[in-house]
């Protein structure tokens, strides 16, 4: 039998996303957001969930883009402290040593030691009540080569992206492939 939980954020696993963005005075910043997706594909768009009051916020108003870069398990330590501190106040950057990268094809920077990156222009908001949700235009993804699949596809196994249990708040990551997408429900088919 299932339990209600009410109306939550319980949806499993959530992202844990860098937003990249460039501050007001042009200081590169890096938030977490886990409340993100892919939202379109003709033309690719992802949407990431800010709060007006966050720090990343203004910028990605300021400068119409953001960066999304994918944070890998082994860097989880520094994944959280940058959703834990604000970079009104400190430089997130240098307090973790992680390094802050000009995107070649949007106003904003990535972290360049996560290995897929996804860069976006800001095509438009939408108000959600506490939180504003972006929606971003993908202009370019990079990935580190040795974690490719065949040279062009970014292998989630060699990646190992963090994922976020809302409602334990704790990081986990992904497991084995269990299936090839479109190809296991095969079976399923009718005959004609």
């Amino acid at each position: 039998m299932k339990k209600s939980l009410g109306p939550n954020t319980l949806a499993q696993p959530a992202p844990v996303w860098a937003v990249g963005s460039y501050d007001e005075e042009g200081k590169p910043n890096a938030m977490i957001a886990a409340w993100g997706g892919i939202c379109g594909s003709d033309p690719a768009c992802l949407t990431v969930s800010v709060r007006p009051g966050r720090h990343t916020f203004a910028g990605i108003m300021k400068h119409r883009a953001f960066t999304v870069s994918v944070c890998p398990a082994p860097l989880a330590a520094e994944a959280d402290y940058l959703g834990m501190v604000s970079g009104k106040k400190t430089d997130k950057f240098a307090d973790t040593g992680l390094t802050p990268v000009k995107s070649d094809c949007v106003n904003a920077p990535y972290v360049d030691e996560f290995p897929l990156i996804i860069e976006c222009e800001l095509r438009e908001t939408v108000d959600l009540g506490v939180h504003v949700m972006f929606v971003g235009e993908i202009r370019d993804v990079k990935c580190d080569e040795d974690k490719l699949v065949d040279g062009k596809h970014p292998d989630p196994e060699k990646i190992l992206p963090l994922i976020f249990s809302p409602g334990t708040r704790a990081y986990h990551t992904v497991g084995q492939q269990v299936a090839k997408g479109f190809d296991a429900g095969r079976k399923y088919l009718k005959k004609d």
